[in-house]
């Protein structure tokens, strides 16, 4: 049986020392209901344990984090997933700013829309490949400086049909990793030194692999999700803006 924390008027601070004082038991599994804008929760936290929070987030949920699977019931705030090492975030709407800033492992999953700078310093080391995966739509500047990883862009399930499926400078200073999109994105929309290429055999393979898991997440079908052709982009080069100084 889950380990239960009503977070109900609780400040951030007094809801994260019962988090940890949980997790310090052995507990693994919690549930945490009436959330409501409480920051940093789970943050630091180093352990395999799954969390399921009801109600919204507040910034930087699951930062620095090693390990915790959370699941949020509802949306969530900024800076999801802040420097992230290990461990799984879910969220089953709208995530907002900032989601993955300089995230080095793990997975983040986000059933709808993202806001800006969204996968900014993300970086990959050795046997480490942070995952971001979006179902809906991203706002301006998604992966900027980004050195490694990989983002996942969707657009099948946003709030906002009318919009593109990214904003603009996607990609700003990108100098590594690689960034998926479903259907495709106008070259105007990227930032500078990219290039959008046809994925190959290689590029079908890893989509595939991270998609089944998305996918059984969310209760979506994997072959729908597949249906339309994606792209990708990446990089011209490691060093985008390395004569922009020089004389």
């Amino acid at each position: 049986m889950a380990f239960e924390i009503d977070a109900k008027d609780l400040h951030y601070r007094e809801l994260n020392k019962l988090i940890r004082r949980a997790v310090a038991q052995g507990e693994k599994e919690l549930v945490i209901r009436n959330v409501n804008g409480q920051r940093y929760l789970a943050a630091g936290v180093s352990a395999e344990v799954k969390i399921d929070v009801y109600g919204t987030p507040g910034l930087d949920l699951g930062a620095f984090m090693r390990g915790p699977e959370i699941r949020v019931h509802g949306n969530t705030q900024d800076g999801a997933g802040n420097t992230m090492d290990d461990g799984k975030i879910i969220v089953e709407g709208m995530a907002g700013d900032v989601v993955g800033y300089a995230m080095r492992g793990g997975k983040i999953h986000v059933a709808s829309d993202v806001g800006y700078r969204v996968g900014i310093h993300m970086k990959a080391y050795m046997d480490k490949v942070p995952v971001i995966i979006i179902g809906g739509k991203a706002g301006d500047f998604l992966g900027e400086y980004m050195a490694g990883g990989i983002i996942i862009l969707l657009g099948i399930n946003s709030r906002y049909p009318e919009r593109p499926i990214a904003g603009i400078f996607l990609g700003t200073g990108m100098h590594g990793g690689v960034i998926y999109i479903r259907g495709g994105i106008p070259e105007s929309q990227l930032g500078r030194a990219l290039q959008i290429e046809p994925i190959d055999e290689e590029d079908r393979h890893q989509l595939e692999h991270y998609l089944e898991e998305y996918c059984r997440d969310f209760g979506y079908d994997l072959k729908e999700v597949l249906a339309e052709d994606f792209v990708k982009v990446r990089p011209t080069t490691h060093r985008p803006y390395g004569k922009l100084y020089a004389y």
